[in-house]
């Protein structure tokens, strides 16, 4: 039994009505989705699968609701400042050093804080441009990356001389248009669809593949590998580790900033 006296079959009937509506779920661990399924249901005041699956036939605007709630994520600009020293001294320069076009992917990119970072750090580098695929489900999401408006939160971890430079004086802070256009936002889902565009000199997929089982987790990592150019870099999370078939594909550069390489 599920808490609240649900079933295992009446959770699975939810999700099949979930995954009718176009969100591939299956590939998730089932106490993320328990929970926050959870968080839907005692906002509608509800207390079972069966329910929650009446209120989503009622009312189709919950669904988009409740895919907020199931991709939601903690993002900001420079997010762990040691992971953006690395990619700026290390990881960037070397892409660019390479020369030919660049393309990059920041793959479950939810508001776009992290694909204008890696657009930032590219142009400071001499690629102006490089081309920054930011992809994710959520069309909420990809609305505010759009926009490229943050509030002051948002910023915290911004070099100084950087924030003078690419953002707006004021909040709402918004986004130099130099470095928006060379930004592409794609709505996409992790779970089925084909990487964008490769060949990826860099993809960043940090904090995304976690809510994810093992299965689904190597099947992308395989798919992160094809999508790289030969001597292209995967940069993961830093609770997430590198599992199946890919981790004999992709040579550690940095265990602790979970940063790995295709071979040439």
């Amino acid at each position: 039994m599920i808490a609240g006296g649900a079933t295992d079959g009446e959770l699975s009937a939810l999700l099949a009505k979930i995954e009718r509506r176009g969100l591939q779920v299956t590939g998730y661990k089932q106490p993320c989705l328990r929970r926050r399924i959870a968080v839907r249901m005692r906002a509608r005041g509800v207390h079972t699968y069966d329910a929650y699956g009446r209120v989503l036939d009622a009312q189709p605007e919950e669904y988009d609701l409740l895919v907020d709630a199931l991709t939601i994520t903690v993002t900001k600009f420079f997010r762990n400042p040691e992971t953006y020293a690395l990619l700026r001294e290390r990881v960037v320069p070397a892409i660019v050093a390479e020369g030919g076009g660049i393309a990059a992917w920041s793959a479950g990119c939810a508001t776009g804080e992290e694909a204008y970072s890696l657009a930032i750090l590219f142009w400071e580098a001499g690629a102006p441009r490089a081309r920054i695929d930011a992809t994710d489900l959520d069309a909420n999401a990809l609305a505010v990356l759009e926009r490229a408006e943050y509030p002051e939160s948002a910023l915290a971890d911004v070099p100084p001389e950087l924030r003078a430079r690419w953002f707006s004086g004021e909040a709402p802070y918004r986004v130099a248009p130099e470095i928006v256009r060379m930004v592409r936002p794609l709505a996409h889902d992790l779970t089925r669809d084909a990487p964008p565009q490769p060949p990826y000199r860099l993809i960043v997929c940090r904090n995304v593949v976690i809510y994810f089982a093992r299965p689904l987790q190597e099947r992308l990592f395989q798919a992160f590998h094809d999508a790289l150019a030969p001597g292209g870099w995967l940069l993961l999370g830093k609770v997430e580790a590198l599992f199946g078939p890919a981790r004999g594909l992709l040579h550690t550069e940095d265990a602790r900033e979970r940063l790995f390489r295709r071979g040439a």
